[in-house]
């Protein structure tokens, strides 16, 4: 039941003995659980560094479990910290790769120098794909935003996926949560997975990317203006700051085969609090809708949604009741 909070079923059992019967050493904890002492130590450690376990002042060189309310409060306390940590760093990573991919830009159409090429054309990023792709050896992380992917696309990508998989190589993929509701992109998401794939969505991802063997990464450009074409860079320091980027986001992202996280008692999904935050932000609806991967006409239709859920008579009331309820 604690798992979502970093207890196993082992860790849980022996911190529920401890709050139910306080007394008793470590053989006596082990017999009551039906765990090894090494188990049972290996638990311990885990409540301490949790903080739900620390040293009894009535039995000295004793352990006692810290009561369940606090216990709690503290875990969660240390998953929002986390999650601001990882925020940051998520920030930073989209920054530096950012900075590292204007660097190139200058290049002329499919040239390259030591470390980094430029790609203009569909032809020429299919052909680098091709190439890149049967060369695989070990791993290949992509994110893939947008929701939808053409029906070309995955027509091309098919073959090649389907020949690494069958190589041993390790193919993660992150697509927007929306891609959930393209039947096309769903299927081709869903074979991946069939093949020994692994597949998440999020309700909002970064810029698309493609990494090789954590050596070669290819990325737009510019997002907003795809006719500048691709970047395929082999230098160390973006290929890691952009391995460290994937990670991030595939840390907060949904397995394809798990329902949409939901936050809070009220039920309100991650997309639709990406949702609020975007526009509170003071985006476009066409522009939210670039980023959660959706049509104008789903963004107007999820936001009339949430303000009769509010019961809001206008989008700037419903921002502060979403604000009062802890959704912003």
């Amino acid at each position: 039941m604690l798992e979502t909070l970093g207890l196993d079923t082992d860790v849980e059992t022996v911190y529920r003995r401890m709050l139910q019967e306080p007394a008793g050493g470590l053989t006596e904890l082990g017999q009551r659980v039906g765990m090894t002492e090494v188990g049972v130590r290996q638990a311990l450690d885990r409540l301490v560094d949790l903080g739900l376990v620390t040293d009894s002042r009535d039995r000295p060189g004793a352990l006692r479990a810290v009561n369940l309310e606090s216990g709690l409060e503290q875990l969660l306390r240390r998953q929002e910290q986390d999650l601001v940590r990882r925020q940051h760093e998520l920030a930073m990573s989209k920054a530096a790769a950012a900075r590292a991919v204007a660097e190139y830009a200058d290049l002329r159409p499919n040239s390259h120098t030591d470390d980094a090429e430029r790609l203009v054309g569909l032809d020429a990023i299919q052909c680098r794909l091709e190439q890149l792709t049967k060369e695989l050896k070990q791993q290949c992380l992509s994110i893939m935003p947008g929701g939808a992917q053409s029906q070309a696309s995955l027509e091309a990508s098919r073959p090649l996926d389907r020949k690494a998989l069958a190589r041993g190589v390790e193919m993660r993929a992150i697509y927007q949560d929306s891609a959930r509701n393209h039947p096309a992109t769903l299927g081709y998401a869903q074979w991946t997975t069939e093949l020994g794939g692994e597949v998440r969505t999020s309700a909002v991802l970064p810029p698309r990317l493609l990494i090789f063997d954590r050596t070669t990464a290819v990325v737009p450009i510019d997002p907003t203006n795809s006719r500048l074409g691709a970047l395929c860079t082999t230098a160390p320091g973006i290929v890691a700051s952009l391995v460290s980027l994937f990670h991030q986001t595939w840390d907060t992202a949904v397995p394809l085969g798990a329902a949409r996280r939901t936050s809070g008692d009220e039920g309100i999904t991650s997309g639709e609090r990406e949702l609020l935050k975007l526009l509170a932000s003071g985006l476009t609806d066409e522009a939210t809708g670039k980023r959660l991967g959706v049509s104008l006409r789903t963004v107007r239709r999820r936001m009339s949604a949430l303000m009769e859920r509010l019961d809001a008579a206008s989008r700037f009331e419903a921002g502060l009741k979403a604000a009062q309820r802890g959704w912003l």
